[in-house]
């Protein structure tokens, strides 16, 4: 058996800032991207264990990543060891780790009763987790929601990790807390795990990462190992580099010059993540200007001349608007910033851990 718990954190090297698993959005040139502004690790999306091991047409479609070694991470979601440990077993020798997804909210994991629908079933995610570990060298880590009860979460968590797993991601939401009723992340939660689980286990925190100086403020309050980022890294992929707002149709194009330069247009799993990515990145931009939002909307997969097009007149915008500008604040509408959404009008005020999640630095 290979190395585990906190050993294995630090023969990676100590990953501290992570790019946490998204649907559609972590794939191969997106992690790339990530890892040149400060990424230590970068999660590929969740994967379905059964549909991956069963089918060669939904590996192509949904993984790639590179022969050079530099990208190794790996998630699966699952509701049978069998099938965790089939798909495991097809990436030995490309991944580092292969993670147990327990934190999915979405709709699809409910139908399929994966995901964070698990919570209710220690038993089986107790079963999947000692199964695989079990029969692989590599180590196996976990993603989780929060419950409202923090002895309840804590209580999970300890049998996650007595069950095998080395790393133990957490996202201080509960399985309700998504779309507009996401509100803000309990950060005293993933402090009372650290406090009670042992040393040797690895805590990512997940939630409220959206401006980098909350990277700095989320590992002193949660004394977490890692600080993962989802939204905040789609929107500014340079969130781990401190007081770093570069201009949105730079990070664009280098974005799809890295698709160009690694062969990736044939990627279906990258073509796929250009639309969503775009209109992230440059949502300043394309809510000033809805002529060139509409144009991007037109778009179809695989475009990537048009995607340059669009990118390249939004640039000349971008530096007529910068040689009028007399505005001394440091983020302007054309620099990579979070989207604030709302919070929930009935909110727990206990959560409201920082005015950074409405408050726009100057």
């Amino acid at each position: 058996m290979g190395l585990r718990g906190r050993e294995f954190w630090r023969s990676i090297g100590s990953p501290s800032r992570i790019v946490a698993p998204m649907v559609d959005q972590s794939e191969l040139a997106w992690r790339i991207l990530s890892r040149r502004y400060g990424a230590d690790l970068c999660y590929t999306p969740m994967f379905h264990a059964k549909n991956f091991w069963l089918s060669s047409k939904y590996r192509k479609e949904v993984w790639s990543t590179l022969d050079n070694g530099k990208d190794r991470p790996l998630i699966f979601c699952a509701n049978d060891p069998e099938d965790f440990l089939k798909a495991s077993k097809i990436v030995i020798g490309k991944c580092d780790a292969v993670d147990l997804n327990l934190g999915c909210p979405q709709n699809i994991a409910k139908r399929g009763y994966y995901g964070a629908y698990l919570q209710e079933n220690w038993d089986l995610v107790s079963k999947i987790i000692k199964y695989v570990n079990n029969f692989l060298d590599i180590p196996i880590t976990a993603k989780i929601r929060i419950f409202s009860d923090k002895e309840k979460t804590l209580a999970y968590a300890r049998m996650i990790v007595e069950s095998g797993a080395s790393i133990l991601a957490v996202h201080g939401r509960t399985r309700e807390q998504r779309g507009t009723m996401a509100g803000l992340s309990d950060w005293s939660q993933i402090l009372y795990l650290r406090e009670n689980l042992p040393s040797d286990i690895v805590i990512f925190s997940n939630g409220n990462i959206l401006w980098p100086h909350d990277i700095s403020r989320c590992l002193e309050q949660t004394k977490a190992d890692g600080v993962m980022s989802a939204e905040g890294n789609l929107y500014n992929p340079c969130i781990f580099i401190p007081n770093i707002y570069p201009i949105i149709t730079e990070i664009a194009k280098e974005y799809l010059d890295i698709i160009v330069n690694y062969k990736l247009e044939n990627d279906k799993s990258c073509i796929n993540a250009i639309k969503p990515h775009l209109f992230k990145i440059l949502r300043p931009g394309l809510c000033k200007y809805e002529h060139l939002r509409n144009e991007l909307g037109k778009t179809k997969q695989g475009e990537l001349e048009k995607c340059f097009k669009i990118v390249e007149e939004l640039d000349i915008l971008i530096k007529k608007a910068i040689s009028e500008n007399n505005n001394e604040e440091k983020i302007q509408w054309w620099h990579c910033q979070p989207y604030l959404r709302p919070l929930p009008t009935q909110m727990n005020k206990s959560l409201e851990m920082t005015d950074s999640y409405i408050v726009k630095l100057s």
